[in-house]
């Protein structure tokens, strides 16, 4: 699997919403998304599971958050979490 990472800690709203479905959109089913965020995302979460795309979001501290999106419905997201 290509881990394709999105380091959005610093970025202003929307252009995390924004990068993250560019990066989506051109992705295939052997890469995955690995967000790094100040907070959970949820509407690109939302998004991400009304195209039935796997997510997994892990709150690491207060303002930390690792999100993972794949379109690999066979993929284990928690295996990668640790990657």
């Amino acid at each position: 699997m290509h881990k394709i990472v999105l380091d959005a800690r610093e970025l202003e709203h929307p252009q995390p919403l924004e990068q993250a479905v560019a990066i989506l959109s051109q992705m295939d089913h052997e890469s995955y998304l690995f967000m790094i965020h100040r907070k959970n995302p949820i509407p690109l979460l939302e998004m991400a599971k009304q195209r039935n795309y796997p997510t997994l979001s892990i709150q690491k501290e207060e303002n930390l958050w690792h999100i993972l999106i794949s379109k690999n419905s066979n993929i284990n997201l928690k295996e990668l979490a640790d990657v």
